[in-house]
């Protein structure tokens, strides 16, 4: 039996098996190149095998078990041993199904890591899910952990900026001016893009109380340099 090189369908250089003569049978082995018909992998997924492995296992676990106590064991022993970039991206994928269960288990895990920093953007993804899934119960739950956080909570006022837009498309404005007096207690300035966001929502809103508030405020920092969102121009008459 000979081996040798061989082209056929356009692949060149996979090897072919041929049989001699005297079998007066000759048989052709093309190996398929398997790559070309693998779909790239999305933006901002790059999930391991050891990520993706978890994944399927919480979610086969969960479908299997009812109960909470069951499923925790599980994510301890398989979750637990993860590195920081595995842990995360299993979050975030999660989030990204919906699991919103599961995700606030894994969470709550990530929280006991010493490397764990509390960040609004973090938060606003996690309540942006739940709102969406309209788990408004475990939206309460989440503020009040950050709450909690403030002493160490990362802020930036573009995390802050989102999150409140987050909250107020869904309807959940007590949460989001609960959210702007967080934002202000962790010494994160709103900017001139806070105050034109609370107030185009407050007004579409009718939420006449808040919106005068806001605007106050919002003169109180910026003075007159300030311009809000549908507000009339003034017109000149010469």
């Amino acid at each position: 039996m000979a081996i040798r090189s061989t082209s056929y369908g356009g692949l060149m250089g996979f090897p072919s098996l041929e049989v001699g003569k005297k079998d007066k049978i000759r048989m052709r082995v093309t190996m398929r190149d398997r790559s070309k018909n693998r779909k790239p992998l999305q933006k901002g997924r790059n999930l391991s095998i050891e990520a993706i492995q978890t994944i399927q296992y919480l979610k086969r676990t969960h479908k299997s078990f009812a109960d909470e106590q069951q499923l925790g064991q599980v994510i301890d022993s398989k979750f637990s041993r993860l590195l920081k970039f595995d842990m995360m991206a299993i979050l975030r994928e999660l989030l990204r199904q919906d699991h919103c269960q599961l995700a606030l288990m894994v969470f709550a895990e990530i929280q006991k890591e010493h490397w764990y920093k509390p960040e609004v953007s973090l938060y606003g993804e996690i309540i942006s899910v739940l709102a969406k899934n309209e788990l408004y119960d475990k939206v309460d739950i989440i503020v009040h952990d950050m709450k909690a956080e403030k002493s160490r909570l990362e802020a930036k006022t573009e995390g802050f900026n989102l999150l409140l837009e987050s909250l107020m498309s869904y309807n959940l404005t007590e949460v989001a001016m609960d959210c702007f007096e967080l934002m202000k207690e962790v010494n994160c300035e709103p900017d001139r893009s806070t105050f034109k966001l609370l107030v185009e929502q407050l007004e579409s809103k009718g939420e006449s109380g808040l919106l005068e508030m806001i605007k106050k405020e919002a003169y109180k920092s910026y003075g007159d340099t300030i311009t809000f969102v549908n507000e009339p121009e003034e017109i000149t008459i010469r």
